[in-house]
């Protein structure tokens, strides 16, 4: 498991919209028309969570996602990031640099 990702800030990218299904939801990118389908409730919730943790790892922990299942989700979110689904959060100060 890349664990550099865990200590990193996430966030859904502004292109991407949301839809949530009774199987977990649909993301899609507007920018490069992505469809990707979410298919577990926590997942849904860690991704919907990434803007509002300063890491992957708080958004793990905090939508109930167990220690030993993180590596099948931080697998998952690359992938999300492989397609834009969600992006490296830019801070302030790196928005000014």
């Amino acid at each position: 498991m890349t664990t550099a990702m865990l200590d990193e800030a996430w966030d859904l990218s502004p292109a991407v919209a949301l839809r949530p299904e009774p199987f977990g939801a649909m993301a899609y990118h507007f920018g490069n028309r992505k469809l990707t389908f979410l298919k577990r409730m926590q997942l849904v919730e860690v991704v919907r969570g990434l803007a509002e943790h300063p890491d992957v790892r708080s958004s793990l922990q905090a939508a109930g996602v167990p220690e030993l299942q993180w590596s099948g989700y931080v697998a998952a979110l690359q992938g999300l990031a492989t397609t834009d689904m969600i992006r490296p959060r830019v801070t302030s100060q790196e928005a000014v640099a």
